[in-house]
């Protein structure tokens, strides 16, 4: 399993530890030291659409209004902490955030 996120996350860094103490192996990728891919983030924007994106972030509102007014690739690409996370890659499976829906569907519980 991949969680995609932030080292300092405090949400990526629950989800983590909840899966790996459920006995799941997980490989964390910080976005902002090993960014995502043209490709990566195509796929992700496929899936999530402009909810990849965390308006409500002090990251996002930093952003010049160009940016606000660019697609989501571009607001990631350039500022990778806008990215809503964590984002959970299970197989060919994603999910976005750490809320219940995600933790009951990963976790069985």
């Amino acid at each position: 399993m991949m969680i995609y996120g932030l080292q300092t996350c405090a949400t990526c860094q629950k989800a983590r530890k909840a899966l790996e103490a459920n006995g799941i192996t997980v490989t964390f990728r910080d976005v902002r030291a090993d960014p995502l891919s043209e490709a990566e983030l195509s796929e992700l924007i496929a899936e999530f659409g402009d909810r990849l994106v965390d308006q409500k972030s002090n990251d996002y509102r930093a952003l010049n209004n160009w940016l606000k007014n660019s697609e989501a690739e571009a607001q990631i690409a350039a500022q990778p902490k806008v990215m809503a996370r964590p984002v959970i890659r299970d197989g060919d499976t994603f999910f976005l955030g750490w809320d219940q829906t995600v933790q009951d569907a990963l976790l069985g519980d």
